[in-house]
């Protein structure tokens, strides 16, 4: 077969679209009615390679990703063989997360086992996939389902407290009662509170759905709250994966905060299995893994050390973990005395910050704790067990999301428990209260006087975080064998960053997919020249997390928003200009970025911005459901709750690139999100309104631009993911309206219909353009929706938008009736120049697209400096880069030179 590309850029899709047109809505199951009119051209093998290269020594329980397929290319039933490098064949369970209009398949997920073969590279192709050699199998029977790896056999129930009965090797139960605990506390640690009353809470199923079932690939999904008499708060969503032949369990943990954040401080709030304990002490076993591959290896009765020696043998199996010879063979002098050795039952390893963690252990409640060892940053993997097996147990991100704690109790007796505490009790409790008592900010006017100075919207009950969630990834393994040292460290390092199998740059933009990108191409001194600017802010922006220690459970995978030079700081406690909270696209330059280099360090910049910015700064339960946080000092602290930063454009990326599940979940979330502005009068401090907010319905103040965008970026995916066909609807149906418009998305007094997701305005053209309008995934939006449409008057309107934003005030008036104003952000807009160049096939327009990224306007002219300078103490606290950038300029410049040399870079 031929790997025929519909494009590598959006140029050569001028003439291919043309003949582009909607296909009815196509189900998730199989769109057979598109597919039997398609005519498919067929795709040579996709080459992938793990995306930190090598070949990994482990994996976390099996491997998940996605590919995508030009248009036409394959049908959304179609199968695929997954081989190693050199012809091995490696099964694989494929299956489509997304569909061109005509029906073909657009991309495709793939999931392979730890027990598939490994290699540094493999081959995927259309064809018959190899069968594991034990399939995963799921049986739901009665109050529970239970899943069989061939390796390890796991029972869910369907309701109760233990939400994970049993794991099982064979006939051993490895681990049970795997629940989740929370404590609370009514006031806050800091406050230095008097008689604290503490409560807890465990996890109680409410739902389990069996989301997939085999043969490679099975994932358990369950719903909850976490429930103590009452009361029930903290909703859960889990999501468990097994995979065949493996003895691994992936679970991704989701809670959302709907306590009242002037009484619930969340002590805890954890995970926790009971390990059976098996044989003798001597034999029990403890793991715990540092920094580096770093592996601290002990014993509950540890036999080495001692005044009297057992034995080189003995003390040898102890260390490696296997069983110790037949007591008899020991020197009597120890075996008499066994019973004087303390019996360690109790380990615990604490990361209360990003630069240190702490072992401990003791003999039990009621002693002392006793200092193991420390160090910076542990990879977040425990294992309590015997020789006959054990539970490994941990978190990914583990110091990126302090204050955390593994757990080890109970481990001299008949049963330890094993704890993964994503917010150790050993840490200060929660608090997310706001950090200012409004500094009598009463009335709009104060507000918005305020407003001019600390840049932050400020506005009484607006700074809550009731609904707004955090996900965190953890991992268990069911062993059969307390693990070699070298085999626990492959563990730690599959915890901490899970093998990930990615197609490379050169495949994904010949498929077309995300729009106007290109790959990587120095191959002239310009294009050197910008290659090395885009490296250069993007990497400043990489290593300034390490410096300013951008980390913690509620700050990691967020970026700050402005800098102080004065106190050599980024202006973390100024109102609005501390965290960025996707402002101006951040999400979207990173993961563009990503996609150019196909580099791993850019894939987990941009990962853990869209599992903290699509979780941390978007309310998911209340009012305020669908909507996200404009930047501030906290995530959810500013009054400014819109669609742009709840924005599925931003999330679209990692959901098609991983097939993840709980990604996929908010997108869906955001289908609906403009059904928000019934509740919420997004312009009420500027047109001072202070009643009672009682929209129509059918004339709602909800924008043809940033609000508009974000929700169009909401259908699109729902529609290429094959979800209802009112996604599709309402995405065309309002695209249309806004280019009937008389001025189209230039046009002033526009109001929107929630029912017919239709815009309209008065008969006159009036002007209304903000420069926030195309900068939150508008342009990037519209450049897809146009690919896969044939829709002429959206486009032409569309079109005259992008040339007319950086247009001359003459050329603005001689086609809407009077120019646009002072606008802001030029740079950013080049390339909304250089898309209506193409469209145009405009050289001028190239030349022009060229010449305003150059000049720089609100962002970096050609003469900037692009280079750090290092600032040392004692003007700081500690050694660190400074440049002149900020995120909004570096988001934007990026955005802007990655378009532009993709449309007109044969201009440049």
């Amino acid at each position: 077969m031929v790997n025929v590309s519909r494009r590598t850029v959006l140029t050569s899709a001028l003439a291919a679209g043309a003949g582009a047109v909607l296909a009815p809505h196509v189900a998730s199951a199989a769109p057979a009615a598109a597919a039997t009119a398609l005519t498919l051209t067929g795709h040579d093998p996709v080459d992938l390679r793990w995306l930190e290269g090598g070949t990994p020594g482990a994996l976390a329980a099996g491997a998940t990703w996605g590919v995508p397929w030009a248009r036409g290319a394959l049908a959304p039933d179609q199968s695929f063989a997954l081989t190693t490098a050199s012809g091995e064949p490696a099964p694989v369970q494929s299956w489509p997360t997304g569909w061109w209009p005509d029906g073909s398949v657009k991309w495709t997920a793939h999931a392979v086992s730890e027990a598939a073969p490994r290699a540094e590279t493999y081959r995927l192709a259309p064809g018959r996939p190899a069968s594991p050699a034990t399939a995963v199998t799921v049986r739901e029977r009665g109050n529970q389902v239970v899943v069989d790896t061939g390796a390890i056999q796991v029972t869910f129930a369907r309701n109760g407290k233990k939400i994970v009965k049993s794991i099982r090797r064979g006939d051993d139960v490895v681990a049970a009662a795997g629940r989740l605990v929370v404590s609370r506390q009514d006031k806050a640690d800091t406050d230095d509170p008097q008689n604290l009353r503490y409560e807890s809470f465990d996890g109680t199923v409410e739902d389990v759905t069996v989301e997939q079932s085999g043969p490679v690939r099975a994932v358990i999904k369950v719903e909850g709250k976490h429930a103590k008499g009452a009361r029930e708060w903290l909703p859960f969503v889990l999501r468990f994966s097994l995979y065949a032949g493996s003895d691994g369990v992936r679970l991704v943990h989701t809670f959302m905060f709907d306590g009242d954040e002037d009484k619930d401080f969340i002590r805890a709030i954890g995970v926790k299995f009971s390990v059976p304990m098996r044989g003798e002490l001597y034999d029990r076993h403890v793991r715990l893994a540092g920094a580096d591959g770093g592996v601290l290896a002990e014993a509950v009765k540890g036999i080495t050390g001692l005044r009297r020696d057992p034995g080189q043998a003995v003390r040898t199996a102890q260390v490696e973990g296997r069983a110790l010879p037949d007591p008899a063979t020991w020197d009597t002098r120890v075996t008499d005395r066994l019973h004087w050795i303390p019996d360690w039952g109790d380990y615990s390893l604490s990361q209360l910050t990003a630069h240190g963690f702490e072992i401990r252990k003791r003999t039990g409640t009621g002693h002392s704790w006793i200092r193991v060892d420390a160090g910076e940053r542990a990879a977040g993997l425990a294992y309590v067990g015997t020789p006959s097996g054990g539970l490994a147990f941990g978190m990914r991100n583990f110091w990126q999301l302090h204050p955390t704690e593994l757990e080890i109790s109970g481990a001299a007796g008949d049963e330890a428990e094993a704890t993964v505490w994503m917010w150790s009790p050993r840490a200060e409790a929660m608090d997310v209260r706001f950090y200012h008592d409004g500094m009598g900010q009463d009335t709009y006017a104060e507000q918005l006087d305020a407003l001019e100075v600390t840049y932050e919207d400020y506005e009484p009950g607006f700074g809550t975080p009731y609904g707004v969630a955090r996900t965190t990834e953890l991992m268990f393994w069911a062993l059969d064998a307390t693990p070699t040292a070298q085999r626990f460290a492959e563990l730690a390092e599959a915890n901490s960053a899970p093998p990930l199998l990615m197609s490379g740059p050169e495949h994904m933009s010949s498929a077309g997919v995300f729009g106007s990108w290109s790959p990587v191409d120095r191959s002239t001194p310009a294009k050197a020249q910008l290659e090395d600017r885009l490296d250069a802010i993007h990497g400043y922006h990489v290593a300034q997390q390490e410096q300013r220690s951008w980390y913690g459970f509620w700050d990691y995978g967020d970026v700050m928003h402005s800098y102080d030079g004065d106190r050599h700081q980024w202006r973390y406690d100024v109102g609005g200009y501390a965290w960025d909270n996707s402002e101006l696209s951040t999400d979207m330059w990173l993961w563009y970025h990503f996609l150019r280099t196909g580099d791993a360090t850019a894939f987990r910049f941009a990962e853990a911005m869209t599992r903290h910015t699509g979780e941390v700064d978007v309310y998911h339960l209340g009012r305020w459901k669908g909507l996200g946080t404009r930047h501030n000092v906290l995530h959810w602290g500013d009054s400014a709750k819109q669609v742009r930063i709840s924005n599925a454009n931003y999330r679209r990326f990692y959901y098609f690139l991983t097939a993840d599940e709980r990604v996929g979940d908010l997108l869906h979330e955001l289908v609906d999100s403009d059904r928000t502005y019934l509740v919420l009068n997004a312009t009420r401090k500027i047109d001072g309104s202070t009643g009672e907010y009682d929209p129509d319905p059918s004339a709602l103040p909800f924008g043809k631009t940033t609000d508009w965008g974000a929700v169009a970026g909401a259908w699109l995916t729902e529609w290429e993911r094959g979800g209802d066909p009112k996604a599709r609807e309402r995405l065309l149906a309002s695209a249309r309206s806004i280019a009937a418009l008389p001025n189209g998305w230039a046009q002033g007094e526009t109001t929107y219909d929630l029912e017919t997701a239709e815009f309209s305005s008065g008969a006159e053209p009036s002007v209304s353009v903000g420069s926030l309008g195309g900068v939150f995934g508008l342009i990037e939006v519209m450049t897809e929706l146009l690919d896969l449409v044939e829709e002429p008057e959206v486009e032409a309107r569309w079109v005259e938008f992008c040339r007319l934003y950086n247009a001359t005030r003459d050329e603005q008036a001689e086609v809407t009736g009077e120019h646009w104003g002072n606008l802001n952000l030029r740079q950013s807009y080049s390339r909304a120049t250089a898309y209506a160049a193409v469209r145009l096939e405009d050289h001028a327009l190239a030349a022009r697209a060229w010449q305003e990224l150059r000049t720089g306007h609100a962002g970096y002219p050609d003469d900037h400096d692009w280079g750090t300078r290092r600032i040392e103490p004692p003007a700081v606290l500690r050694p660190v880069d400074e440049a002149s950038f900020s995120t909004n300029a570096s988001a934007m410049y990026g955005l802007a030179t990655i378009q532009c040399l993709a449309l007109v870079g044969d201009r440049l």
